[in-house]
């Protein structure tokens, strides 16, 4: 019998707040993170939700100490990693069997503006080995970066290296920022939406890049926690079923019949041994691109899941890349815990070609199954279901 592998404890650094009290408070209020900002110098401004770098320095300032940063230089995106790590790191003990796993799809790319030869920074395992050596992490960092899936698959990485018996519990952080080389890879595409995205609205016109940092303590094994461990913990989430599957159809457009995504949530929910009937809700991937959101109203209708409830955050804090897949998962477990459906932002008519129930307004539900879906460049699809314990 597999061990049953928990959610425990997570935290959030966004353009609407730096923990997740304030994100959660902004969301029921519909504020969103997205407005225009000038990313490159000779290129017009683009929609896309930034975090604003003073309060970010302020925020860094106030928990990290001068006799903390002496010897280390950290990068924008680096701060981030460290402000959404360090209240779990508080809260929870780092032994031997504690697995370090970052998620992220660029990093420091940042770091390889005018230079000649690569920076030791903007590799991603130099990167995750920096934030884990800042912590006192004891095993080697695990890298995952699978397009925008990454941050969905660090919470399945984690979980199966759990069951495995790699690892007794594990953090998990995952983040990007917004940058010259993502903007204008994106806009290579021709994907950024010249207004705040509208995802699966019949006047979508593409997406915003977001920023963001998210982190998780993933574990097992309730009983062995530590009495402090538990005292700081109000919920756990069972994470029931994953699964990842690549649909090989293009190196940027997803299968246009989302065969990637069903098979995904399929084996998911098989995993998790829930029916259609069981999901509550479904945080979906929503990039308001035409080609994405078209596909995952296809494979939702193909699982029967087209009545469920099923938002999209993207709105909120735009496309935050290797972030996304688990601070969306973050939002939907608040929204499990509070009882509340928050609305898909900017979404009014409907423009997919298949059913999907949208939620337009905040409202209460009852929450108990959730069901998370990411999907990314070159055909890559994921699928988590959650269970509130």
């Amino acid at each position: 019998m597999k061990k049953e592998v928990y959610i425990t404890d997570y935290n959030c650094v966004t353009p609407l707040g730096f923990d997740v009290a304030s994100n959660w408070n902004a969301l029921l209020q519909g504020k969103s993170g997205v407005a225009k900002h000038k990313v490159i110098e000779n290129q017009e401004a683009f929609y896309a939700s930034i975090i604003d770098s003073e309060k970010l320095e302020e925020e860094f300032n106030k928990f990290f100490d001068s006799a903390q940063n002496d010897n280390t230089n950290f990068t924008r995106l680096e701060k981030m990693f460290l402000l959404s790590l360090k209240p779990l790191v508080e809260r929870h003990n780092i032994t031997e069997e504690t697995a370090f796993i970052l998620s992220t799809t660029k990093g420091n790319i940042s770091l390889l503006k005018n230079q000649v030869t690569i920076p030791e920074g903007a590799y991603l395992s130099s990167l995750a080995q920096k934030i884990a050596n800042f912590f006192g992490f004891k095993t080697k960092p695990i890298v995952v970066s699978n397009a925008c899936v990454s941050g969905a698959m660090a919470i399945a990485v984690a979980k199966n290296m759990i069951q495995a018996g790699r690892y007794k519990d594990a953090f998990v952080v995952a983040g990007d920022e917004i940058s010259e080389f993502v903007i204008s890879g994106f806009n290579s595409f021709q994907a950024i939406g010249s207004e705040p995205c509208q995802p699966y609205d019949k006047n979508r016109s593409g997406i915003n890049i977001g920023e963001a940092t998210a982190a998780a303590f993933i574990t097992s094994h309730c009983e062995e926690r530590s009495d402090e461990a538990i005292s700081n913990e109000k919920f756990s989430f069972k994470i029931s079923g994953d699964s990842a599957i690549n649909d090989a159809n293009h190196i940027s457009g997803p299968s246009r019949t989302g065969d990637g995504l069903y098979a995904s949530i399929k084996n998911a929910m098989t995993e998790a041994n829930v029916s259609a009937e069981q999901i509550n809700f479904i945080s979906a991937h929503g990039t308001a691109t035409i080609y994405n959101d078209e596909m995952e109203a296809i494979a939702f209708n193909r699982m029967e899941l087209q009545n469920v409830p099923l938002n999209s955050m993207k709105g909120f804090y735009g496309h935050c890349l290797g972030a996304s897949g688990l601070l969306e998962s973050i939002i939907s477990m608040e929204s499990a815990l509070h009882n509340t459906l928050i609305s898909t932002k900017n979404f009014e008519e409907m423009g997919v070609s298949q059913p999907l129930h949208i939620i337009k307004e905040n409202q209460p539900a009852e929450i108990k199954y959730i069901l998370k879906t990411a999907s990314g460049f070159g055909g890559c699809n994921a699928a988590i279901v959650l269970e509130k314990c």
